[in-house]
């Protein structure tokens, strides 16, 4: 988890995390600001353009480690340790590969389709690959953290999983989400302990069940106003030609119209879905056997931030983006929270003394990013 929202927090004593049990909690925080990411992003956008995308590498390096320092827990900032060059490399075998790929679609089709399926038996161990990097190079209180998770664990979570999703149109889903969470989560390490992650599949149910209702309303709704207008289809189809231009017009308006509003009933089911599954499976999350993550995501704010800044990012042709990623950020942050049991302080002093399993070496060695 920590792989893709680092961790941040700040100390807190109320609200829905106080309820959760005894002890401590620490919320997290974020001390990022739009204004000065903006300066980092534009340069990373101009600085890529300019290098024909070859400085991509750096400037995910430098988004990185922006948000990770600015990611804080008990004070102390998160750090990222991956290196341009080890980026770099690992997109060039990537773009290799799509160009052999593409030679061979093109002067030996059945090879290129040999080359699809092989790569597809790669992807589960290209996954857990790419998941030890994104841990190894991430460290907090110089302690580095770890992935152990193996391709087997991958396929059944990344490919297995969402493959049912599908073909059970989406009534599987839960059951593919527990999958991936238990498998990133039970797989990570800090220093030498471990996190398991056991979210409930009927819990998970219950958010299913409201993003499963909207997705009904929502084509009701859209299936209420086609019947509205069956009329209007169905001279469309049988004497287009008879139809005025303003009639055209509005139908041409109200497809589109239907369009956004069909994408935007999943996207909006999609988001609802999400916040909710994280805030099971964070919640299922214990950290060494007994310290226990927690997450109350509003799925109603996490959607609107998640819309607005989409909405706001296109109105103003990308320059928002760096406001909303860190809007963004700031409020899943804040609702990410940690209980400690015990004195904190003895228990990043012994996990310190234990040291990380984790070498330096591995910098130089493995350490490449595939972008999975």
């Amino acid at each position: 988890m920590v792989l893709a929202e680092p961790l941040a927090a700040q100390s807190v004593g109320q609200g829905s995390f106080g309820r959760a049990g005894h002890g401590d909690f620490q919320r997290l925080s974020f001390t990022a600001s739009g204004s000065e990411y903006f300066g980092i992003w534009i340069v990373n956008i101009l600085l890529t353009i300019v290098t024909l995308g070859i400085y991509s590498a750096w400037a995910k390096v430098r988004r990185n480690r922006y948000f990770y320092g600015n990611t804080v827990l008990l004070g102390r900032g998160f750090e990222y340790h991956a290196r341009g060059g080890q980026i770099l490399i690992g997109r060039i075998i990537v773009f290799a590969y799509l160009v052999l790929y593409n030679v061979l679609l093109t002067f030996a089709p059945f090879a290129g389709i040999a080359l699809v399926l092989l790569f597809l038996c790669f992807v589960p161990w290209l996954v857990a690959r790419g998941l030890r990097f994104s841990a190894r190079v991430t460290s907090y209180r110089n302690v580095r953290f770890d992935f152990v998770g193996r391709a087997g664990g991958a396929f059944l979570a990344f490919i297995v999983g969402p493959f049912l999703a599908a073909v059970t149109l989406g009534i599987l889903a839960p059951l593919a989400s527990r999958w991936t969470y238990r498998y990133i989560g039970s797989n990570l390490r800090y220093g030498q302990r471990a996190f398991s992650t056991e979210p409930s599949v009927g819990v998970i149910y219950k958010s299913w069940g409201i993003s499963a209702a909207i997705i009904v309303l929502g084509l009701l709704i859209v299936g209420f106003i086609a019947f509205l207008n069956i009329a209007l289809f169905a001279t469309a189809i049988e004497s287009p030609d008879l139809l005025p231009a303003e009639m055209q017009m509005s139908l041409v308006t109200l497809m589109v119209l239907g369009y956004i509003l069909f994408f935007a009933i999943f996207g909006v089911a999609a988001l609802v879905y999400r916040a909710g599954v994280r805030n099971v499976a964070w919640s299922a999350t214990t950290f060494d056997g007994k310290h226990r993550l927690l997450s109350d995501l509003s799925r109603l704010r996490y959607t609107w931030i998640a819309i607005s800044n989409v909405v706001v990012t296109l109105l103003t042709l990308g320059l928002m983006r760096p406001w909303a990623a860190v809007r963004m950020a700031r409020y899943v942050n804040e609702h990410t929270g940690v209980r400690f049991e015990g004195n904190v302080g003895e228990i990043f002093s012994a996990i310190a003394q234990e040291g990380s399993a984790v070498g330096a070496e591995f910098m130089d060695i493995e350490g490449f990013d595939f972008g999975f």
